[in-house]
């Protein structure tokens, strides 16, 4: 058996909470060794949950001192280019977490900086490793729907005005010194809606997007959109519409919507389930593995497995993050299109979950489906 590969975790509080977890399983699997945890305040056994690897604020030392082959990156969205280049100078190989920058040109510089010191690089959109993304693409080759005429995605989620103050950068576009983060809906919590409608659209270098279409808006008092929608046209014209919202009436599983001549399929990515549904025959719903991207980055440099998913697997979404960093700030809603719920501290946009459905079902912006408070913003090139 190979030995464990050993792992530093930057960011382990937070969303990295799933990491600490995740890298422990494997641990036990016989698949990693934690070699070191990089917080600027350390962990205690308890956050841990057992006897604590080496700590140390300073990524770099840490990566040093520990002898780390890998490394799992989960922290702020402006610091992901910056640390992914201390890893890759050293020879280390990465998971980064999504987005995997908050504008075209840093991922450009993470990209171009990886490759070059020719470590492995696996960007943590983790729906993509669900084994339903292959079925899918199987289904369109065969036919299964007839030829594909547009992909949908859409997301109705719940999220607390608490969760806009989670950190300094939460619900921020830049911080104060101009530096860009871009924590939007489409961006950051349903980026994955984003990604798999993409991909499953073979819609994944940048060089695959013709142009992009953007309506923002914000409920929430921040200054990212928290209800949204884009609409991408690839060089191939195929169009993919993703629409998204935190401000729900009621949480829904975020899904993505394959429409076809001869039917549709559904995947409700969070769950690995996919609903068949054709001309002729009755709906078919099938459930899917999954494969763990840091498991198959481990893969990866043990046995040569191919990387799920790569840097330039993503050059599509990163250009709609730029298209997004780019686009006009997110106007406020108007009060009488927002309803606070004092009760959970949250607000609402009444009829969102429908529109966000809708957007995804034709394809359509949200202006174009007669929201009141929608109008087209920007389209990038």
């Amino acid at each position: 058996m190979s030995a464990p590969v050993p792992v530093v975790l930057a960011g382990a509080r937070g969303h990295g909470r799933w990491h600490v977890a995740n890298l422990r399983r494997l641990e036990r699997a016989g698949l990693v060794r934690v070699a070191g945890l990089c917080e600027l305040t350390p962990l205690t056994e308890e956050e841990y949950g057992g006897e604590l690897p080496a700590q140390s604020a300073d990524f770099g030392a840490l990566l040093d001192t520990t002898g780390a082959e890998a490394a799992v990156i989960c922290t702020p969205i402006p610091t992901h280019t910056g640390l992914a280049l201390t890893a890759a100078g050293r020879g280390v190989h990465l998971l980064l977490e999504k987005p995997p920058a908050p504008s075209y040109a840093e991922f450009r510089r993470m990209a171009d900086g990886v490759a070059a010191a020719g470590v492995a690089c696996q960007i943590g959109f983790q729906s993509l490793g669900s084994h339903a993304v292959p079925a899918i693409r199987e289904l369109i080759a065969e036919g299964a729907i007839g030829e594909v005429t547009g992909i949908g995605g859409a997301g109705a989620w719940v999220r607390d005005e608490a969760y806009f103050r989670r950190s300094p950068w939460a619900g921020r576009r830049r911080l104060d010194d101009g530096t860009d983060v871009v924590d939007g809906a489409l961006t950051n919590p349903l980026a994955h809606a984003v990604a798999t409608a993409l991909a499953l659209g073979g819609v994944t270098r940048d060089q695959d997007v013709s142009t992009i279409e953007t309506e923002l808006r914000r409920a929430n008092d921040i200054e990212a959109d928290d209800t949204s929608c884009v609409r991408v046209t690839a060089t191939t014209g195929l169009r993919i519409t993703v629409a998204a919202t935190l401000c729900a009436e009621r949480a829904g599983e975020p899904y993505v919507l394959v429409h076809g001549t001869r039917g549709r399929i559904t995947f409700w990515y969070k769950q690995d389930r996919v609903l068949l549904q054709r001309a002729g025959h009755g709906p078919e719903e099938t459930g899917h593995g999954r494969t763990d991207l840091l498991e198959n980055l481990v893969a990866h440099l043990r046995t040569g497995a191919a990387l799920l998913v790569g840097p330039d697997d993503t050059g599509a979404f990163m250009r709609v993050v730029e298209a997004i960093r780019r686009a006009p700030d997110p106007a406020a809603l108007p009060e009488t299109a927002v309803r606070r719920i004092d009760a959970e501290r949250r607000r609402v946009v009444p009829g969102v979950d429908a529109l966000v459905a809708d957007a995804a079902a034709t394809l359509s912006l949200f202006s174009e489906l007669g929201a009141p408070w929608a109008a087209e913003e920007v389209r990038a090139r």
